[in-house]
């Protein structure tokens, strides 16, 4: 049984005040609250059993080898992964991507094709952009329509023989805007083409069945779904991970050394190099473990019933526009008020603590399309209550009432 009531007193944060005022959070696209069995597993990790991996034979070391890859076996099971070493560890969805563009500076050519959409984020768009300069290849771009959603006929059209990967959001972090990426997995694989879905929006609200989608990378991040900062997935189809090179040179990704050559380690640890984050990855699999309890069936419904409540709220205001109006979204509400800048209203409202993010979202090319400088974002997680979206919509119209 769903119960929100319960849900919220895991999290310390969320009874907190700011300003004086009960604390909202409404910004969960930028990063999730933590609850408190995952912050109780961090402090377990640094309190009892802190040591380096893989690289000593002493207690500690041993226990903490064990329990850091038991995460990665979690991983696996919840995004349906065929093997446990197509699971790499990385800081976030960012060097995720990364890592795929370095190794396809050695496999494109002059002339060659990647394909990106114009709902991404920056980190989604300058690594290929750089991976084009390098190497010659030639960048194009799905365009988005009114409502934000991707043109689908475009992306069809966009697709040739000279396509070699195809990179989209899962889930647009501006619009909230779910892209069909099954269709899209099928259709840059009828061309030859790979494809890297970006799951950092998605994972907070979907769980994706790797296997079945049938892509040949996807990347998150654990800060998302209520993981600590600085670690993330990987995911590559292990033929693809076999032949791309590795992104960094260090300790742990090696098998032999020698000043004339070196030879590197096998899956995972080939793009693992140096120290990981040994407890980042331990608490993201305490987190995995934290939404698989609650469940992303009984998530998604409460989730989406905050989106529909909240729209309606906002829509009620005069002046109000919201982006992002595709039957397939979740629960992410960017909007502006005629003549006010999104700045200031959130600069009101935080006074009144609220948490929202305001801005262009590191997407300015979709801020370019509607002509906009910005947007006032509401994200809402499963934590969240109507109760919290009323405080909000009330909030906004004292801002409009101040600033018009």
């Amino acid at each position: 049984m769903f119960d929100v009531t319960t849900i919220r007193k895991d999290f310390p944060i969320l009874s907190r005040k700011v300003n004086g005022r009960p604390l909202v959070y409404l910004d969960n696209a930028a990063t999730s609250q933590k609850p408190q069995q995952v912050i109780d597993c961090i402090v377990d990790y640094y309190s009892n059993y802190n040591a380096n991996i893989h690289r000593g034979v002493h207690a500690l070391s041993q226990e903490a080898t064990d329990v850091y890859e038991a995460s990665r076996k979690k991983i696996q099971t919840h995004f349906g992964i065929a093997k446990t070493h197509e699971v790499i560890f990385t800081s976030g969805t960012t060097h995720g991507i990364n890592i795929i563009a370095n190794g396809f500076a050695s496999i494109l050519s002059a002339g060659d094709e990647i394909i990106v959409s114009q709902l991404e984020h920056h980190s989604n768009i300058v690594p290929w952009q750089m991976l084009c300069k390098i190497t010659g290849a030639i960048l194009r771009v799905i365009p988005m329509n009114q409502e934000g959603g991707l043109d689908m006929d475009a992306y069809q059209e966009l697709l040739s023989s000279k396509t070699k990967l195809v990179f989209v959001n899962h889930i647009s972090n501006t619009l909230g805007t779910i892209n069909p990426i099954e269709f899209m997995t099928q259709k840059a694989h009828q061309v030859g083409a790979a494809i890297l879905i970006d799951g950092a929006q998605s994972c907070s609200h979907i769980k994706p069945d790797l296997g079945a989608l049938d892509c040949d990378f996807y990347v998150t991040s654990a800060h998302k779904m209520c993981g600590p900062t600085g670690v993330g997935m990987l995911y590559g189809k292990e033929a693809w991970l076999e032949k791309l090179p590795p992104y960094q040179g260090g300790g742990e990704m090696i098998d032999q050394v020698t000043f004339e050559q070196t030879t590197y380690a096998g899956l995972p640890h080939k793009f693992e190099a140096g120290t990981p984050n040994v407890c980042g990855g331990i608490a993201f699999g305490a987190a995995i473990d934290y939404l698989n309890a609650i469940g992303f069936d009984a998530i998604a419904k409460h989730e989406e019933a905050l989106l529909d409540y909240a729209t309606k709220k906002l829509l009620a205001i005069d002046g109000l526009k919201i982006y992002g109006t595709t039957k397939e979204k979740t629960s992410v509400i960017s909007f502006n008020i005629e003549g006010i800048h999104p700045y200031d209203i959130g600069t009101i409202v935080d006074k009144l603590g609220i948490a929202v993010r305001t801005g262009q979202h590191c997407t300015q090319p979709i801020m370019d399309f509607f002509n906009i400088s910005g947007t006032v974002r509401a994200s809402f997680a499963f934590y969240n209550t109507t109760e919290e979206i009323d405080i909000f919509v009330a909030a906004v119209e004292k801002a409009k009432m101040m600033l018009s």
